[in-house]
């Protein structure tokens, strides 16, 4: 059973942090970031077969891959308090999915995976164009409390789960994934079934439509840069080390922000001490000004942008939050016309949401 401790290449970092690679009983990986060097002893282990993934279907008329994955049908969902999988696990109990009694943040192969990279042979329908759906889904547990968000989780730990992210992108590029996302899904709304604080990464074989555009943009000249010297302060809501926070004029979502730096980078591996510094910082006040003004736990998506393989030169990262209200009680539903053609209306100007959120 492979279980090693090394430091963590992080020289971002304030201090000094490492990584423990622990195989599990089930056959999956499972690692833990701190700041000190975890060296605790695993706990009694759930084992069995886990499933290995889907497989990818083309859509001949949006021209893009779904992934198809029907064991996913049985994951857990909205478990008591007393059965949450993103605890730590404790003697005499039922055993989680991190089997320690103690750790700072984790991130693990997700169990009810869409993506692998045994993913099985799919299923041969003529006509169909079809392929195994290579890959990976991994799960990041933010804290080992049970309650908490990007914002109450601290500074330290923003900037440990910065490096944790840059850790697991480099690993899986290296593993052959051509787009790498990190995300979070916050709230019901949202579909959020474990509300324990944590998101997750999905390793692609392929470089998603959405991504597909953005880096062809990026290639043919567009300047994120210059767009941002133009829409600031009147589309800005905040900034820190050399990072952006603004609801872009071309928003989708009502109240949606980005997370830029004012200088091109590919990817947060790039960014310098201050620009991760700031990057952490922008993560907790976004989401606390969220709370604020909708007066609740803001229902979003949170999406991390990095430049897919072989578009580095030219890609300039961004992360996106997507909320799910429009405005205090009030949910933004995606009906209909959004969802058939993508065209999305919008009920408040990106002008009047950084105004608003940037009075908070």
């Amino acid at each position: 059973m492979t279980d090693t401790l090394t430091p963590l290449e992080a020289p971002t970092l304030p201090r000094p942090a490492y990584r423990r690679q622990f195989i599990k009983q089930d056959g999956r990986e499972l690692f833990l970031y701190g700041y000190t060097p975890h060296k605790g002893t695993p706990l009694p282990q759930e084992g069995g077969e886990v499933a290995k993934g889907g497989e990818l279907r083309w859509h001949p008329l949006r021209q893009e891959w779904n992934v198809y994955a029907p064991h996913r049908q049985n994951r857990t969902f909205k478990p008591a308090s007393a059965d949450n999988p993103l605890a730590p696990s404790q003697p005499g109990g039922a055993p989680t999915e991190i089997p320690f009694q103690d750790f700072e943040l984790a991130v693990f192969e997700n169990k009810f995976t869409s993506l692998h990279t045994e993913a099985p042979a799919p299923i041969e329908i003529q006509g169909l164009r079809s392929a195994r759906a290579r890959g990976r889904c991994e799960v990041v547990v933010y804290t080992p409390e049970a309650q908490g968000n990007l914002h109450t989780i601290g500074q330290d730990q923003r900037r440990l789960l910065l490096a944790a992210w840059n850790d697991r992108y480099q690993a899986l590029f290296e593993a052959g994934c051509e787009f790498v996302l990190p995300f979070e899904n916050r709230g019901d709304e949202v579909g959020v079934t474990l509300p324990h604080p944590h998101g997750q990464i999905y390793g692609f074989p392929f470089i998603p439509s959405v991504q597909q555009n953005a880096a062809l943009a990026f290639a043919e000249g567009y300047d994120l840069s210059a767009d941002l010297t133009r829409h600031v302060p009147e589309y800005s809501v905040s900034s820190a080390g050399g990072i952006e926070a603004f609801c872009p004029p071309y928003a989708r979502f009502p109240f949606e922000v980005w997370l830029a730096p004012q200088r091109r980078v590919a990817g947060p591996w790039d960014f310098s001490p201050e620009e991760a510094d700031g990057f952490a910082h922008l993560l907790g006040d976004i989401t606390r000004r969220y709370d604020a003004y909708f007066e609740r736990e803001t229902a979003y998506m949170l999406s991390l942008h990095a430049a897919p393989r072989e578009t580095e030169d030219s890609f300039h990262f961004t992360a996106q939050f997507y909320p799910l209200l429009r405005a205090p009680g009030r949910v933004k539903y995606l009906a209909s016309v959004e969802q058939s053609t993508g065209a999305f209306t919008v009920d408040v100007m990106p002008e009047r949401a950084a105004q608003t959120l940037r009075a908070l």
